[in-house]
């Protein structure tokens, strides 16, 4: 019997969850971090997007045992709160009740927690050890410390887990030992972050329940709120063009974007013009690789292996699901090398369905939440579900209230956008539907739909 220990990198959302994951199952797990413990230093802000916690995130929680602390400190959203010029805010429910909402969680309290929960539960972090060299052949590791460039060596013979995030050191020296077919793909879009404080009351200053979106075509701002009663704001513009981060370079130019584009917003973020000015731009990109694994000697999870635009809110709850998929495959697999070949066989092809479907959630949220044709399809989709449960689920619900696989829910949201745009072509309303027609494309189609248990 082997035993159970392995290395982490990375103490973010992902290594903190699956080290309490594994550390409860009793492995003894260590892991490295190469930024100071926030808890002392405070959380690095500023380039973080808050996190939409969905069923699958929620589950992976409930799997270590941590879903109540989490809970605590999230916020409900029942829909998209969609701010159109001229117009009163419109909600788009996600689902059909408050059971069917997805919470925000801020990213720096949120990665507290899991990184206090870990340690809990036997996890040893080192804090201020970034990787710098691996030798995979040997079983040696160089760590520096930045505060004085000071190296730390160690010799290891269990694996190595690579949790640290897009721009992944342990992925880095993989690369540098075995190609891994590497590619990343950026958005011709970039973001800014700013914050709405409490009202003076103490209160939220808009509808806490809801993830605020002001479309504009080829850009957009989102709000999502916190427990602490502030939301978070993200700017989305393109790197190019009018108005772009190209065009859009202090604080005084961010006031006139917003006074023209979200002048309903501007009076909520009093700080725009400091926050746009202390704040740099985030990149957006999809990260691709050919493979994850170095055999049983190392593996990536989460961003490290598959980072994705953050436009369906699922980067975090994908790599949650990744967690729990591989702790459960070290526990059934004695060999390592064919539970990280499992891990990958079983995962890669629902990290590129979420991938994709992140891409084209972008433009919906940008460009078609105020459009009468997509209004009008989602109108009837609700109409479908109703008259075929079970058998016709929305995109949405599939992908963030049930624990089916990316890629079946990616086969069958395309077979169903089929359906809902030809049978909504050439109609303003519903009324002229033929619903005769359309329940046999269902039925013909789209098998019943079970869950995953």
């Amino acid at each position: 019997m082997r035993e159970k220990q392995l290395i982490i990198v990375g103490a973010g959302l992902a290594g903190s969850l699956l080290a309490t994951l594994l550390c409860r199952r009793g492995w003894q797990v260590t892991v490295y971090e190469r930024r100071g413990d926030p808890r002392i230093k405070g959380y690095e802000s500023g380039r973080s997007i808050n996190l939409a916690l969905a069923e699958r995130g929620r589950h992976a929680l409930r799997r270590a045992g941590v879903e109540d602390a989490v809970m605590a400190q999230a916020v409900m959203m029942r829909g998209r709160m969609v701010h159109v010029p001229g117009e009163e805010p419109l909600l788009q429910r996600y689902g059909r009740d408050d059971s069917e909402s997805i919470w925000s969680v801020h990213r720096a309290d949120l990665n507290l927690t899991l990184l206090e929960l870990a340690e809990q539960a036997g996890a040893q972090v080192h804090f201020y050890r970034r990787l710098h060299t691996v030798d995979f052949g040997a079983g040696y590791a160089r760590f520096i410390d930045d505060r004085d460039d000071q190296p730390y060596d160690i010799h290891f013979d269990v694996p190595l887990i690579g949790a640290d995030g897009a721009g992944s050191a342990l992925r880095a020296a993989m690369n540098r030992w075995s190609p891994l077919g590497e590619r990343v793909e950026f958005l011709d879009h970039s973001y800014k972050e700013l914050e709405i404080p409490p009202t003076a009351a103490g209160g939220f200053a808009i509808e806490p329940n809801a993830l605020h979106i002001w479309p504009r075509g080829h850009y957009m701002c989102i709000a999502l709120p916190n427990h602490v009663k502030t939301f978070t704001v993200t700017l989305f513009l393109p790197n190019e063009g009018e108005p772009s981060f190209a065009s859009v370079h202090s604080g005084a130019d961010a006031q006139a974007l917003f006074e023209r584009e979200f002048p309903d917003a501007l009076p909520l973020i009093p700080k725009l013009r400091e926050d746009w000015e202390n704040h740099p731009p985030g990149l957006l990109g999809t990260l691709y690789l050919d493979r994850w694994r170095l055999g049983g000697r190392a593996l990536l999870l989460g961003d490290a292996a598959h980072a994705m635009v953050p436009f369906h809110g699922q980067g975090m709850n994908c790599a949650f699901e990744d967690c729990v998929a591989l702790a459960d495959l070290l526990e059934a697999n004695d060999d390592v090398n064919a539970a990280f070949a499992a891990f990958e066989n079983a995962r890669k092809p629902n990290a590129l369905a979420i991938q994709k479907m992140a891409l084209e959630n972008y433009v919906e949220m940008r460009d078609r939440v105020d459009d009468p044709d997509f209004l009008l399809q989602r109108e009837l989709e609700r109409q479908l579900q109703h008259r075929h449960p079970g058998r016709f689920v929305p995109h949405y619900t599939m992908v963030t209230f049930m624990r089916i696989p990316y890629a079946v829910a990616l086969r069958r949201s395309e077979v169903q956008r089929g359906i809902l745009v030809e049978a909504t072509r050439g109609h303003a309303t519903l009324d002229d539907i033929d619903w005769n027609a359309v329940d046999a494309q269902v039925r013909a189609r789209l098998e019943p739909l079970q869950d995953t248990a």
